[in-house]
């Protein structure tokens, strides 16, 4: 596609990762841009991001001071992207784990669509070398969330996503207090009550091969918990007709953040 394309790939303490990343996503959408949105990673990844980024105009850093969780180093790459004028942002884990080689897909169905869903849990998707554990819990976590959401969603908590800049610049991210699972599934929510066209391409989950995973389990509970919270809310909605539907979060809950 000949649209301007921002990867955004935040990174805290991924040092061992990120060179191969960003290799492997210029292998694959050679005229894509890369932003490493590195939060003061104590490890020398936000100085390996800067040592690439001279070496390659196609590569660029955002340094934040501390580490701020996901879903707000996801919202400040969005606006340094629309300050910048790029079309299309996709949102990319820098361990690996999202293969770069599976972008084009993503890169072609946005052509038709305003967001676009790389789907672990869609025909000809699959997750490889993850134990079970974690793959009941991701399982687990989606179900509940398709029924809790009433979302036409298979895969509403994957951060493998590609989006039309016109979305986001809509949507409002300042709005957004969620981390983690619960963030990408915040946003898919309102970009589906937001009349976009959302849609969902198979892509393969490989667990990663250095480093340590971000997973916590107050990253779960807080998944749980809001989506419980946000599920209850729309069904009531559903018979109190002065009930406001959740704008997903509210005054309330971002002011006890």
């Amino acid at each position: 596609m000949s649209d301007r394309v921002l990867v955004i790939i935040p990174t805290y303490n991924e040092v061992e990762n990120l060179a191969r990343v960003l290799e492997r996503l210029h292998a694959s959408v050679p005229d894509a841009h890369a932003l490493v949105v590195d939060d003061g990673s104590p490890d020398g990844t936000g100085e390996l991001a800067d040592t690439l980024a001279a070496a390659d105009p196609r590569v660029h850093v955002l340094h934040r001071s501390a580490k701020g969780g996901l879903g707000r180093a996801y919202v400040a790459g969005f606006g340094w992207a629309l300050e910048r004028g790029y079309e299309v942002l996709v949102e990319m884990d820098a361990d690996g784990s999202h293969p770069p080689e599976q972008l084009p897909d993503l890169l072609a169905a946005v052509a038709d669509a305003d967001l676009v869903l790389g789907s672990r849990y869609v025909d000809g998707g699959r997750v490889e070398d993850w134990p079970l554990h974690r793959l009941l819990l991701s399982r687990a976590g989606n179900r509940y969330t398709r029924w809790a959401l009433r979302l036409p969603l298979r895969d509403a908590t994957g951060g493998f996503r590609a989006a039309r800049a016109e979305l986001v610049e809509r949507l409002p991210f300042d709005q957004v207090a969620s981390e983690g699972y619960c963030f990408q599934v915040d946003w898919a929510w309102r970009a589906l009550r937001s009349g976009a066209r959302v849609t969902e391409v198979p892509i393969t989950f490989t667990e990663r091969e250095f480093g340590r995973s971000k997973m916590s389990g107050s990253i779960v509970k807080e998944a749980w918990a809001r989506v419980t919270v946000w599920g209850v809310q729309d069904r009531l909605a559903d018979w109190l007709p002065g009930l406001v539907r959740p704008p997903v979060n509210g005054p309330a809950e971002d002011a006890g953040r």
